[in-house]
């Protein structure tokens, strides 16, 4: 069985993304396509990669913790970036509860405000 190949646009479709993304990701080298001459194609590895980066965007990770992540996989294997992961995981969840708890103080504040400036305007 042939393995999958996408030509860049069918990668943009595939991801919807615009092609100034999947050149960035390139650029940043995130992704690493084969070149046919001027075109390029995208194996399952660069599939796989780019289903992993988007993914830790809907996380809130930074293209660059993405890229460190993705290299210890090429460098240290499966094990390595597991416990990496891991550890992203675990940084990126205490943050997003601190977010959780100062929205929610947010939250109240403004509609305890909302609160007292109907009471006011009731009154007038």
């Amino acid at each position: 069985m042939p393995e999958t190949r996408l030509t860049f646009k069918e990668m943009c479709a595939k991801f919807s993304v615009t092609p100034r993304t999947l050149r960035y990701y390139e650029y940043i080298e995130l992704l690493q396509p084969d070149r046919e001459g001027r075109s390029r194609f995208y194996g399952p590895r660069e599939i796989a990669r780019m289903t992993l980066i988007l993914r830790g965007r809907k996380f809130g990770f930074l293209l660059e913790e993405m890229r460190q992540w993705l290299a210890i996989y090429d460098q240290e294997g499966t094990i390595a970036q597991m416990e990496v992961f891991t550890e992203m995981a675990e940084r990126k969840i205490n943050e997003l509860k601190e977010q959780q708890v100062q929205l929610a103080q947010t939250l109240k504040e403004l509609e305890e405000l909302r609160d007292k400036t109907a009471v006011v305007s009731e009154r007038d």
